[in-house]
């Protein structure tokens, strides 16, 4: 049974195909769905309605699924989030990812339907400590006039931007604190992948397909 009323649902994927037949498919399941290219057209969206529910892709140009998340669970942390990718083997959910649920885009659409239900049927109760603690995915900003690689960071706490050296760790996650406020602050980098094309919710999956992709080629 589809919840009264229609719950207010934002998908966001750069594949205008897989955006579209996601959208016709969800809404036909009783969701009030709106579109979104990436994270930024999101941004915009949840400006305009607050979704019960937002299913997006991780790799997107523009603005992320990485970076939208970060700013979702910081701005509007009773939106319940789903995280719908390409990278997500066995339902492993990506390192660092603020993501209340996720799937691979080869789910079925019924599989799909029951993790958004269930959700949707426990009211999110934010915790302060835990949003703090996901870190800010953010992109390099290239070389300085050294040419040193470096990023910039702008603090959750007071605001502020600053710029952070990067060295050649190989960490997903990395922490520094802020030079102005002091505040410690995690973050990780997005980098620009290859896309690979996949059919958007399947009715059938065939086992005997291997996945085409590993996550351990994303970069996070």
């Amino acid at each position: 049974m589809m919840f009264d009323p229609q719950p207010g649902l934002l998908i966001v994927d750069d594949d205008t195909s897989t955006r579209t037949s996601d959208v016709q498919l969800l809404a036909e399941s009783g969701y009030r769905v709106r579109p979104a290219d990436d994270g930024f057209a999101a941004l915009r969206e949840i400006r305009k309605e607050l979704p019960d529910m937002i299913l997006s892709d991780l790799h997107m140009p523009g603005m992320s699924g990485y970076e939208l998340f970060s700013v979702v669970r910081r701005r509007f942390p009773a939106i319940q989030v789903i995280v719908m990718s390409i990278s997500i083997i066995n339902g492993e959910m990506p390192l660092g990812v603020a993501a209340d649920a996720c799937c691979g885009k080869d789910t079925a659409v019924p599989a799909l339907l029951q993790i958004m239900q269930s959700l949707l049927l426990q009211k999110r109760i934010p915790s302060s400590r835990q949003e703090t603690m996901m870190p800010i995915w953010i992109q390099p900003n290239g070389l300085d006039a050294e040419q040193d690689a470096y990023v910039t960071i702008a603090c959750p706490e007071c605001l502020r931007t600053f710029h952070e050296a990067l060295d050649s760790s190989l960490c997903q996650i990395r922490e520094t604190e802020c030079v102005h406020c002091r505040n410690a602050i995690q973050y990780a980098l997005v980098h620009p992948i290859a896309r690979v094309s996949t059919p958007a919710f399947p009715h059938v999956l065939d086992e005997s397909d291997p996945h085409p992709t590993n996550p351990a080629e994303f970069c996070y």
